[in-house]
Protein backbone atom coordinates (compact mmCIF):
# COMPACT_ATOMS: atom_id res chain seq x y z
CA UNK A 1 0.00 0.00 0.00
CA UNK A 2 0.87 3.78 0.31
CA UNK A 3 0.12 5.29 3.24
CA UNK A 4 2.50 8.27 3.64
CA UNK A 5 4.78 10.06 1.01
CA UNK A 6 6.67 13.43 0.61
CA UNK A 7 6.33 15.90 -1.66
CA UNK A 8 9.48 18.65 -1.49
CA UNK A 9 10.15 20.09 -4.44
CA UNK A 10 10.20 23.22 -6.08
CA UNK A 11 7.27 25.22 -7.98
CA UNK A 12 9.47 25.40 -10.77
CA UNK A 13 10.20 21.68 -10.56
CA UNK A 14 6.75 20.60 -10.39
CA UNK A 15 6.07 22.99 -13.74
CA UNK A 16 8.49 21.98 -15.56
CA UNK A 17 7.73 18.00 -14.77
CA UNK A 18 4.41 18.18 -15.63
CA UNK A 19 4.31 20.91 -17.76
CA UNK A 20 1.50 22.44 -15.49
CA UNK A 21 1.16 26.54 -14.37
CA UNK A 22 0.96 26.54 -10.87
CA UNK A 23 -0.83 29.68 -9.57
CA UNK A 24 -1.04 29.21 -5.76
CA UNK A 25 2.77 28.21 -3.56
CA UNK A 26 0.42 26.84 -0.75
CA UNK A 27 -0.71 24.13 -3.28
CA UNK A 28 3.03 22.70 -3.04
CA UNK A 29 4.17 23.80 -0.11
CA UNK A 30 7.01 21.51 1.24
CA UNK A 31 5.53 18.46 3.18
CA UNK A 32 7.53 15.48 4.48
CA UNK A 33 4.57 13.47 5.81
CA UNK A 34 1.65 13.28 4.03
CA UNK A 35 -1.12 11.28 5.88
CA UNK A 36 -4.76 9.86 4.53
CA UNK A 37 -7.63 11.41 4.90
CA UNK A 38 -5.26 14.82 4.34
CA UNK A 39 -5.74 17.45 1.73
CA UNK A 40 -3.00 16.73 -1.13
CA UNK A 41 -1.81 18.23 -4.53
CA UNK A 42 -3.04 16.73 -7.95
CA UNK A 43 -2.82 17.40 -11.59
CA UNK A 44 -5.78 17.00 -13.68
CA UNK A 45 -6.61 17.72 -17.30
CA UNK A 46 -10.01 18.77 -18.71
CA UNK A 47 -10.33 20.57 -22.07
CA UNK A 48 -6.59 20.28 -22.83
CA UNK A 49 -6.00 22.46 -19.98
CA UNK A 50 -4.02 20.84 -17.16
CA UNK A 51 -4.03 22.61 -13.49
CA UNK A 52 -3.16 21.60 -9.84
CA UNK A 53 -6.14 21.50 -7.28
CA UNK A 54 -6.06 20.37 -3.71
CA UNK A 55 -8.11 16.92 -3.15
CA UNK A 56 -8.74 15.11 0.28
CA UNK A 57 -6.48 11.60 -0.11
CA UNK A 58 -9.46 8.90 0.06
CA UNK A 59 -11.78 8.45 -2.72
CA UNK A 60 -15.41 8.99 -1.58
CA UNK A 61 -17.43 7.24 -5.27
CA UNK A 62 -20.20 9.11 -6.32
CA UNK A 63 -22.90 6.73 -5.01
CA UNK A 64 -21.44 6.43 -1.37
CA UNK A 65 -24.41 7.22 0.80
CA UNK A 66 -21.76 8.92 3.14
CA UNK A 67 -17.92 9.93 3.55
CA UNK A 68 -17.36 7.47 6.24
CA UNK A 69 -15.65 5.22 2.80
CA UNK A 70 -13.06 7.44 1.84
CA UNK A 71 -10.89 6.50 4.90
CA UNK A 72 -10.65 3.15 3.68
CA UNK A 73 -9.70 3.88 -0.30
CA UNK A 74 -6.75 5.55 -0.19
CA UNK A 75 -5.12 3.18 -2.54
CA UNK A 76 -6.52 1.33 -5.48
CA UNK A 77 -5.06 -1.97 -6.70
CA UNK A 78 -3.95 -1.69 -10.08
CA UNK A 79 -4.68 -5.65 -10.58
CA UNK A 80 -8.52 -4.53 -9.94
CA UNK A 81 -9.06 -1.19 -10.63
CA UNK A 82 -10.57 -1.53 -13.65
CA UNK A 83 -13.50 -3.70 -12.22
CA UNK A 84 -14.11 -2.60 -9.13
CA UNK A 85 -17.73 -1.04 -8.51
CA UNK A 86 -15.50 1.93 -6.00
CA UNK A 87 -12.90 2.64 -9.11
CA UNK A 88 -13.69 1.49 -12.25
CA UNK A 89 -15.91 5.07 -13.88
CA UNK A 90 -12.41 7.06 -11.78
CA UNK A 91 -10.45 4.83 -13.82
CA UNK A 92 -12.25 5.53 -17.02
CA UNK A 93 -12.88 9.24 -17.00
CA UNK A 94 -11.14 10.89 -13.64
CA UNK A 95 -7.55 9.70 -13.87
CA UNK A 96 -4.83 12.25 -11.84
CA UNK A 97 -1.24 12.46 -11.09
CA UNK A 98 0.00 13.38 -7.23
CA UNK A 99 2.97 14.55 -7.64
CA UNK A 100 5.78 13.59 -4.65
CA UNK A 101 9.37 13.24 -3.26
CA UNK A 102 9.31 9.86 -1.76
CA UNK A 103 7.56 7.91 0.16
CA UNK A 104 7.48 5.46 3.08
CA UNK A 105 6.73 1.79 4.20
CA UNK A 106 7.19 -0.28 7.10
CA UNK A 107 9.80 -3.26 7.65
CA UNK A 108 8.62 -5.77 10.49
CA UNK A 109 11.56 -6.29 12.39
CA UNK A 110 13.16 -9.55 15.34
CA UNK A 111 11.87 -6.49 17.86
CA UNK A 112 8.65 -6.32 17.14
CA UNK A 113 8.52 -2.82 16.49
CA UNK A 114 8.36 -1.67 12.51
CA UNK A 115 11.29 0.24 11.08
CA UNK A 116 10.35 2.59 8.58
CA UNK A 117 11.77 3.17 5.41
CA UNK A 118 12.12 6.10 2.66
CA UNK A 119 12.18 5.12 -1.05
CA UNK A 120 12.83 7.86 -3.48
CA UNK A 121 13.70 7.71 -7.40
CA UNK A 122 17.54 8.46 -7.95
CA UNK A 123 18.03 11.94 -9.52
CA UNK A 124 14.43 12.76 -9.48
CA UNK A 125 13.14 15.72 -6.73
CA UNK A 126 9.59 15.03 -8.12
CA UNK A 127 7.62 12.23 -9.37
CA UNK A 128 4.17 11.26 -10.51
CA UNK A 129 1.76 8.63 -8.64
CA UNK A 130 -0.81 7.63 -11.03
CA UNK A 131 -4.25 8.14 -8.94
CA UNK A 132 -7.86 9.02 -9.63
CA UNK A 133 -10.16 11.19 -8.88
CA UNK A 134 -14.15 11.93 -7.69
CA UNK A 135 -16.59 14.63 -6.69
CA UNK A 136 -18.86 13.04 -3.84
CA UNK A 137 -22.00 15.56 -2.84
CA UNK A 138 -23.38 15.71 0.48
CA UNK A 139 -27.12 15.59 -0.10
CA UNK A 140 -27.73 16.57 3.57
CA UNK A 141 -25.47 19.61 3.61
CA UNK A 142 -25.04 20.35 -0.61
CA UNK A 143 -21.17 20.32 -0.01
CA UNK A 144 -19.43 18.85 -2.66
CA UNK A 145 -16.22 17.22 -1.78
CA UNK A 146 -13.12 16.36 -4.27
CA UNK A 147 -11.50 13.47 -3.00
CA UNK A 148 -8.41 10.93 -4.82
CA UNK A 149 -6.82 7.92 -4.18
CA UNK A 150 -3.56 6.48 -5.45
CA UNK A 151 -2.98 3.22 -7.49
CA UNK A 152 -0.50 0.75 -5.94
CA UNK A 153 0.86 -2.27 -7.74
CA UNK A 154 3.56 -5.18 -7.26
CA UNK A 155 6.81 -4.15 -5.65
CA UNK A 156 9.91 -4.20 -7.88
CA UNK A 157 12.81 -5.61 -6.27
CA UNK A 158 14.05 -2.37 -4.36
CA UNK A 159 10.51 -2.84 -2.34
CA UNK A 160 10.16 -6.37 -1.77
CA UNK A 161 12.52 -6.84 1.31
CA UNK A 162 10.16 -4.31 3.22
CA UNK A 163 6.45 -4.51 1.51
CA UNK A 164 4.92 -6.30 -1.20
CA UNK A 165 3.43 -3.06 -3.01
CA UNK A 166 3.92 -0.36 -3.97
CA UNK A 167 2.76 3.16 -5.70
CA UNK A 168 2.55 3.28 -9.24
CA UNK A 169 4.96 5.67 -10.13
CA UNK A 170 4.29 7.09 -13.85
CA UNK A 171 7.04 7.46 -16.21
CA UNK A 172 7.32 11.10 -17.69
CA UNK A 173 6.60 9.69 -21.38
CA UNK A 174 3.34 8.60 -19.88
CA UNK A 175 1.76 11.20 -18.69
CA UNK A 176 0.23 12.94 -20.85
CA UNK A 177 -1.94 9.21 -21.85
CA UNK A 178 -2.89 8.92 -18.12
CA UNK A 179 -3.74 12.31 -17.76
CA UNK A 180 -6.10 12.10 -21.27
CA UNK A 181 -9.49 12.33 -20.70
CA UNK A 182 -10.23 11.19 -23.84
CA UNK A 183 -8.57 8.14 -23.50
CA UNK A 184 -10.73 5.44 -22.30
CA UNK A 185 -9.12 2.29 -23.97
CA UNK A 186 -8.82 0.24 -19.98
CA UNK A 187 -6.47 -2.19 -21.77
CA UNK A 188 -4.21 0.93 -22.65
CA UNK A 189 -4.39 2.21 -19.47
CA UNK A 190 -4.05 -1.02 -17.67
CA UNK A 191 -0.33 -1.45 -18.98
CA UNK A 192 0.93 2.10 -17.58
CA UNK A 193 0.14 0.75 -14.10
CA UNK A 194 3.63 -1.70 -14.19
CA UNK A 195 6.26 -1.08 -10.87
CA UNK A 196 8.71 1.50 -11.64
CA UNK A 197 12.44 -0.17 -12.46
CA UNK A 198 13.98 -1.46 -9.28
CA UNK A 199 17.52 0.01 -10.53
CA UNK A 200 16.09 3.51 -10.87
CA UNK A 201 15.08 4.09 -7.27
CA UNK A 202 16.91 3.61 -3.86
CA UNK A 203 15.95 3.83 -0.21
CA UNK A 204 17.19 3.73 3.22
CA UNK A 205 15.91 3.64 6.87
CA UNK A 206 14.55 6.71 8.85
CA UNK A 207 13.30 7.69 12.14
CA UNK A 208 10.62 6.28 13.76
CA UNK A 209 9.35 9.97 14.43
CA UNK A 210 7.31 9.79 11.10
CA UNK A 211 4.74 7.29 12.45
CA UNK A 212 3.20 10.41 14.10
CA UNK A 213 1.21 11.95 11.76
CA UNK A 214 1.79 15.28 13.44
CA UNK A 215 5.73 15.52 12.27
CA UNK A 216 6.31 17.19 9.54
CA UNK A 217 10.15 18.25 8.63
CA UNK A 218 12.95 17.31 6.36
CA UNK A 219 14.44 15.49 9.37
CA UNK A 220 12.34 12.41 8.66
CA UNK A 221 14.02 11.80 5.89
CA UNK A 222 17.42 11.77 6.86
CA UNK A 223 18.81 8.54 7.30
CA UNK A 224 19.64 6.34 10.36
CA UNK A 225 21.00 3.16 11.22
CA UNK A 226 17.90 0.32 11.21
CA UNK A 227 16.99 -1.59 14.33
Amino acid sequence: MCGRFVSKAKKAEIEKEFMVEIGDDDLIAPRYNIAPTQMIAAITEIENLREVSLFKWGLIPKWAKDDSIGSKLINARAETVREKPSFREAFRSHRCIIPASGFYEWQKTAKGAKQPFYFYVKEKEVFGFAGLWEEWLDKQTGELTETCTIITTEANDVLKLVHDRMPVILKSENYRQWLDPKEKNTDRLQKLLASYPPEQMDSHAVSRAVNITSSDSAELIAPVNSI
